[in-house]
Protein backbone atom coordinates (compact mmCIF):
# COMPACT_ATOMS: atom_id res chain seq x y z
CA UNK A 1 0.00 0.00 0.00
CA UNK A 2 1.81 3.72 -0.99
CA UNK A 3 0.95 6.15 1.35
CA UNK A 4 3.23 8.44 1.29
CA UNK A 5 1.60 10.26 -1.56
CA UNK A 6 -1.24 10.60 0.69
CA UNK A 7 -2.33 13.26 3.67
CA UNK A 8 -2.52 10.46 6.32
CA UNK A 9 -5.54 11.52 9.17
CA UNK A 10 -5.28 9.72 12.32
CA UNK A 11 -8.44 10.42 14.44
CA UNK A 12 -9.58 8.60 17.50
CA UNK A 13 -10.37 8.99 21.58
CA UNK A 14 -8.26 9.90 23.79
CA UNK A 15 -5.85 7.10 25.26
CA UNK A 16 -6.44 5.46 21.97
CA UNK A 17 -2.66 5.33 21.25
CA UNK A 18 -2.70 7.45 18.45
CA UNK A 19 0.39 9.38 18.75
CA UNK A 20 2.64 5.48 18.94
CA UNK A 21 1.13 4.60 15.76
CA UNK A 22 1.68 7.90 14.01
CA UNK A 23 5.28 7.79 15.10
CA UNK A 24 5.45 3.83 13.76
CA UNK A 25 3.74 4.93 10.51
CA UNK A 26 6.41 8.02 10.21
CA UNK A 27 9.28 6.21 10.68
CA UNK A 28 7.79 3.54 7.94
CA UNK A 29 7.38 6.00 5.49
CA UNK A 30 9.30 8.97 5.65
CA UNK A 31 6.83 11.37 7.52
CA UNK A 32 6.10 14.26 9.82
CA UNK A 33 3.55 14.77 12.01
CA UNK A 34 0.78 17.74 12.82
CA UNK A 35 -0.52 18.07 15.39
CA UNK A 36 -4.77 17.86 15.53
CA UNK A 37 -6.02 18.34 19.16
CA UNK A 38 -7.25 21.96 20.40
CA UNK A 39 -5.90 21.29 23.72
CA UNK A 40 -2.24 20.33 23.15
CA UNK A 41 -1.63 23.33 20.59
CA UNK A 42 -0.84 25.23 24.04
CA UNK A 43 2.01 25.72 26.08
CA UNK A 44 1.12 25.27 29.27
CA UNK A 45 -0.49 21.86 30.75
CA UNK A 46 1.65 19.09 28.69
CA UNK A 47 1.26 16.32 30.62
CA UNK A 48 -3.07 16.84 31.76
CA UNK A 49 -3.03 17.35 28.03
CA UNK A 50 -1.30 14.06 26.97
CA UNK A 51 0.94 15.90 25.11
CA UNK A 52 3.68 14.36 23.63
CA UNK A 53 7.43 15.36 24.73
CA UNK A 54 10.83 14.40 25.11
CA UNK A 55 11.55 11.14 23.85
CA UNK A 56 7.55 10.62 22.57
CA UNK A 57 9.27 12.53 19.93
CA UNK A 58 11.93 9.54 18.26
CA UNK A 59 13.48 11.65 16.47
CA UNK A 60 10.10 12.57 14.12
CA UNK A 61 9.85 16.05 13.17
CA UNK A 62 6.15 17.18 15.00
CA UNK A 63 4.54 20.32 14.14
CA UNK A 64 1.89 22.73 15.88
CA UNK A 65 2.57 21.03 19.32
CA UNK A 66 2.51 23.76 22.44
CA UNK A 67 3.51 27.11 20.51
CA UNK A 68 -0.16 28.71 21.16
CA UNK A 69 -0.63 31.05 24.89
CA UNK A 70 -3.57 29.90 26.96
CA UNK A 71 -4.69 33.57 26.94
CA UNK A 72 -5.26 33.78 23.28
CA UNK A 73 -8.23 32.79 21.46
CA UNK A 74 -7.00 29.70 18.93
CA UNK A 75 -9.95 29.47 16.40
CA UNK A 76 -10.72 26.12 14.30
CA UNK A 77 -10.12 28.18 11.10
CA UNK A 78 -6.81 29.30 13.16
CA UNK A 79 -5.68 25.99 13.21
CA UNK A 80 -6.34 25.07 9.29
CA UNK A 81 -4.56 28.39 8.29
CA UNK A 82 -1.12 26.51 9.62
CA UNK A 83 -2.21 22.96 9.28
CA UNK A 84 -2.36 23.69 5.32
CA UNK A 85 0.83 25.68 5.79
CA UNK A 86 2.57 22.39 7.05
CA UNK A 87 1.26 20.16 4.93
CA UNK A 88 2.83 22.37 2.28
CA UNK A 89 6.23 22.47 4.13
CA UNK A 90 6.35 18.82 4.26
CA UNK A 91 5.47 18.23 0.73
CA UNK A 92 8.42 20.52 0.01
CA UNK A 93 10.96 18.08 1.66
CA UNK A 94 9.14 15.05 0.37
CA UNK A 95 8.03 13.97 3.62
CA UNK A 96 4.46 12.91 4.01
CA UNK A 97 2.26 14.88 6.69
CA UNK A 98 0.19 12.68 9.20
CA UNK A 99 -1.91 14.79 11.05
CA UNK A 100 -2.95 12.96 14.15
CA UNK A 101 -5.40 14.01 17.41
CA UNK A 102 -8.98 13.85 18.63
CA UNK A 103 -10.58 16.95 17.81
CA UNK A 104 -13.45 16.19 14.84
CA UNK A 105 -13.93 19.71 13.92
CA UNK A 106 -10.19 20.31 12.96
CA UNK A 107 -10.47 17.36 10.55
CA UNK A 108 -13.68 18.52 9.12
CA UNK A 109 -12.45 21.55 8.45
CA UNK A 110 -9.77 20.44 6.26
CA UNK A 111 -11.09 17.67 4.60
CA UNK A 112 -14.96 19.29 3.88
CA UNK A 113 -13.52 23.14 4.21
CA UNK A 114 -14.54 25.67 6.73
CA UNK A 115 -17.91 27.64 6.23
CA UNK A 116 -16.71 31.24 5.93
CA UNK A 117 -19.84 33.70 7.68
CA UNK A 118 -19.24 37.18 8.40
CA UNK A 119 -18.48 37.80 12.24
CA UNK A 120 -22.55 38.37 13.79
CA UNK A 121 -21.45 41.98 16.69
CA UNK A 122 -22.12 40.68 19.98
CA UNK A 123 -24.99 43.16 20.26
CA UNK A 124 -27.32 41.91 17.30
CA UNK A 125 -26.44 37.90 19.05
CA UNK A 126 -27.25 39.44 22.44
CA UNK A 127 -30.35 40.36 20.65
CA UNK A 128 -30.98 37.21 19.35
CA UNK A 129 -30.36 35.20 22.88
CA UNK A 130 -32.99 37.89 24.39
CA UNK A 131 -35.92 36.90 21.94
CA UNK A 132 -34.83 33.35 22.44
CA UNK A 133 -35.43 33.85 26.52
CA UNK A 134 -38.67 35.87 26.13
CA UNK A 135 -40.68 33.38 23.76
CA UNK A 136 -38.81 29.62 24.63
CA UNK A 137 -37.35 27.18 22.31
CA UNK A 138 -40.96 25.55 20.99
CA UNK A 139 -42.26 29.37 19.15
CA UNK A 140 -38.46 30.53 18.63
CA UNK A 141 -38.14 27.51 16.27
CA UNK A 142 -41.40 27.86 14.95
CA UNK A 143 -40.01 31.56 13.86
CA UNK A 144 -37.17 30.26 12.55
CA UNK A 145 -38.69 27.85 10.37
CA UNK A 146 -40.65 30.71 9.43
CA UNK A 147 -37.49 33.18 8.59
CA UNK A 148 -35.91 29.92 7.36
CA UNK A 149 -38.05 27.39 5.25
CA UNK A 150 -34.53 25.41 4.38
CA UNK A 151 -33.75 24.77 8.23
CA UNK A 152 -37.12 22.86 9.45
CA UNK A 153 -35.86 18.99 8.85
CA UNK A 154 -32.14 19.93 8.88
CA UNK A 155 -31.89 20.58 12.96
CA UNK A 156 -33.88 19.53 15.60
CA UNK A 157 -36.38 21.50 17.25
CA UNK A 158 -34.86 21.33 20.63
CA UNK A 159 -31.31 22.00 19.78
CA UNK A 160 -31.15 25.34 21.61
CA UNK A 161 -27.78 26.36 20.84
CA UNK A 162 -28.23 25.19 16.73
CA UNK A 163 -31.58 27.08 16.62
CA UNK A 164 -29.96 30.31 17.80
CA UNK A 165 -26.74 30.24 15.28
CA UNK A 166 -29.25 29.37 12.19
CA UNK A 167 -31.60 32.52 13.85
CA UNK A 168 -28.83 34.87 13.71
CA UNK A 169 -27.22 33.84 10.52
CA UNK A 170 -30.30 34.48 8.44
CA UNK A 171 -31.07 37.35 10.03
CA UNK A 172 -27.90 39.15 9.76
CA UNK A 173 -26.50 37.60 6.69
CA UNK A 174 -30.16 37.23 4.95
CA UNK A 175 -28.76 33.46 3.36
CA UNK A 176 -29.75 30.54 4.98
CA UNK A 177 -27.19 28.55 7.40
CA UNK A 178 -27.94 25.48 5.00
CA UNK A 179 -26.64 27.70 1.83
CA UNK A 180 -23.54 29.13 4.12
CA UNK A 181 -22.64 25.13 4.64
CA UNK A 182 -23.00 23.94 0.78
CA UNK A 183 -21.11 26.46 -0.75
CA UNK A 184 -18.01 25.25 1.41
CA UNK A 185 -15.34 23.31 0.06
CA UNK A 186 -12.34 22.12 0.63
CA UNK A 187 -8.57 23.15 -0.60
CA UNK A 188 -7.71 19.68 -1.29
CA UNK A 189 -9.74 16.19 -3.14
CA UNK A 190 -11.29 13.61 -1.24
CA UNK A 191 -8.23 11.42 -2.89
CA UNK A 192 -5.59 13.55 -1.67
CA UNK A 193 -6.30 11.87 2.00
CA UNK A 194 -6.06 8.42 3.88
CA UNK A 195 -8.26 8.59 6.79
CA UNK A 196 -7.85 6.05 9.67
CA UNK A 197 -10.27 6.16 12.52
CA UNK A 198 -9.14 4.09 15.82
CA UNK A 199 -12.18 2.09 16.69
CA UNK A 200 -10.54 0.97 20.39
CA UNK A 201 -12.95 -1.89 22.43
CA UNK A 202 -14.62 0.24 24.86
CA UNK A 203 -13.31 -1.73 27.89
CA UNK A 204 -9.47 -1.55 27.08
CA UNK A 205 -9.91 1.73 26.29
CA UNK A 206 -11.45 2.23 29.82
CA UNK A 207 -8.50 0.27 31.49
CA UNK A 208 -5.74 2.74 29.41
CA UNK A 209 -7.79 5.75 30.89
CA UNK A 210 -8.07 5.08 33.98
CA UNK A 211 -3.85 4.01 33.58
CA UNK A 212 -3.30 7.09 32.21
CA UNK A 213 -4.91 9.16 34.25
CA UNK A 214 -2.66 7.12 37.03
CA UNK A 215 0.42 8.35 35.30
CA UNK A 216 -0.16 12.09 34.93
CA UNK A 217 -0.48 12.52 38.68
CA UNK A 218 2.51 10.56 38.69
CA UNK A 219 4.31 12.85 36.09
CA UNK A 220 3.51 15.89 37.92
CA UNK A 221 0.16 17.08 36.66
CA UNK A 222 -0.90 18.92 40.20
CA UNK A 223 2.11 21.13 39.99
CA UNK A 224 1.21 21.86 36.49
CA UNK A 225 -2.17 22.85 37.43
CA UNK A 226 -0.60 25.06 40.52
CA UNK A 227 1.78 26.67 37.70
CA UNK A 228 -1.53 27.19 35.26
CA UNK A 229 -3.57 29.05 37.94
CA UNK A 230 -1.31 31.45 38.63
CA UNK A 231 -1.23 32.46 34.72
CA UNK A 232 -4.99 33.85 36.20
CA UNK A 233 -6.34 32.49 32.56
CA UNK A 234 -9.69 33.70 31.64
CA UNK A 235 -12.64 31.15 32.68
CA UNK A 236 -13.93 31.40 28.82
CA UNK A 237 -10.47 30.64 26.94
CA UNK A 238 -10.42 27.02 26.01
CA UNK A 239 -7.53 25.36 27.80
CA UNK A 240 -9.20 26.66 31.62
CA UNK A 241 -11.60 23.71 30.29
CA UNK A 242 -9.41 21.12 30.14
CA UNK A 243 -10.05 18.04 32.26
CA UNK A 244 -8.47 17.67 35.48
CA UNK A 245 -8.09 21.16 36.67
CA UNK A 246 -11.18 21.64 38.30
CA UNK A 247 -10.64 18.38 39.72
CA UNK A 248 -7.17 19.29 40.87
CA UNK A 249 -8.33 22.42 42.44
CA UNK A 250 -10.46 20.46 44.84
CA UNK A 251 -7.29 17.98 45.25
CA UNK A 252 -5.81 21.41 46.55
CA UNK A 253 -8.46 23.15 48.53
CA UNK A 254 -8.42 19.01 50.28
CA UNK A 255 -11.70 18.48 49.61
CA UNK A 256 -11.11 15.12 47.74
CA UNK A 257 -8.07 12.50 48.32
CA UNK A 258 -5.89 11.61 45.93
CA UNK A 259 -7.22 8.15 44.81
CA UNK A 260 -10.38 10.38 44.36
CA UNK A 261 -9.12 12.77 42.43
CA UNK A 262 -7.73 9.77 39.89
CA UNK A 263 -11.15 8.33 39.68
CA UNK A 264 -12.88 11.90 39.11
CA UNK A 265 -10.42 12.72 36.54
CA UNK A 266 -11.14 8.86 34.83
CA UNK A 267 -14.94 9.40 34.75
CA UNK A 268 -14.59 12.61 33.14
CA UNK A 269 -12.22 11.36 30.52
CA UNK A 270 -14.09 8.35 29.31
CA UNK A 271 -17.30 10.81 29.47
CA UNK A 272 -15.13 12.74 26.74
CA UNK A 273 -13.88 9.41 24.57
CA UNK A 274 -17.26 8.53 24.22
CA UNK A 275 -17.73 11.76 22.86
CA UNK A 276 -15.00 11.49 20.72
CA UNK A 277 -16.26 8.29 19.17
CA UNK A 278 -20.27 9.21 18.51
CA UNK A 279 -18.20 12.02 16.83
CA UNK A 280 -16.78 9.51 14.28
CA UNK A 281 -20.08 7.68 14.50
CA UNK A 282 -21.81 10.02 12.51
CA UNK A 283 -19.21 12.40 10.81
CA UNK A 284 -16.42 9.89 9.55
CA UNK A 285 -18.42 7.52 7.98
CA UNK A 286 -16.66 7.22 5.03
CA UNK A 287 -13.42 6.81 7.11
CA UNK A 288 -11.36 3.44 7.30
CA UNK A 289 -11.96 2.24 10.68
CA UNK A 290 -9.22 0.30 12.56
CA UNK A 291 -9.07 -1.57 16.03
CA UNK A 292 -5.73 -2.08 17.29
CA UNK A 293 -4.49 -5.30 15.46
CA UNK A 294 -5.88 -3.36 12.42
CA UNK A 295 -3.01 -0.76 12.84
CA UNK A 296 -0.66 -3.77 13.18
CA UNK A 297 -1.63 -5.26 10.05
CA UNK A 298 -1.29 -2.01 8.17
CA UNK A 299 1.66 -1.39 9.58
CA UNK A 300 3.11 -4.47 8.05
CA UNK A 301 1.64 -4.32 4.66
CA UNK A 302 2.63 -0.82 3.38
Amino acid sequence: MDLKSKIILIYGPTASGKSKFAIKLAKKISGQIINADSMQVYKDLKVLTARPFGKDYQNIKHHLYGFQSAKKNFSTGDWLKLAKEKILQCRKVNKTPILVGGTGLYFKSLTEGLVNIPKIPINFRNKVRSLHKRIGQKKFFLKLTEIDPLIKDRINSLDVQRSLRAYEIKSFTKKSMISWFKNTKSDYDHNDFFKISIDFPRKDLIERINKRSENMIKLGAILEVKNFIKLRVPKNKSLSKAIGIGEIKQYLQKKIQTDQLIEKISIKTRQYAKRQSTWARGHMKDWNKFNPTGLEKLLKKI
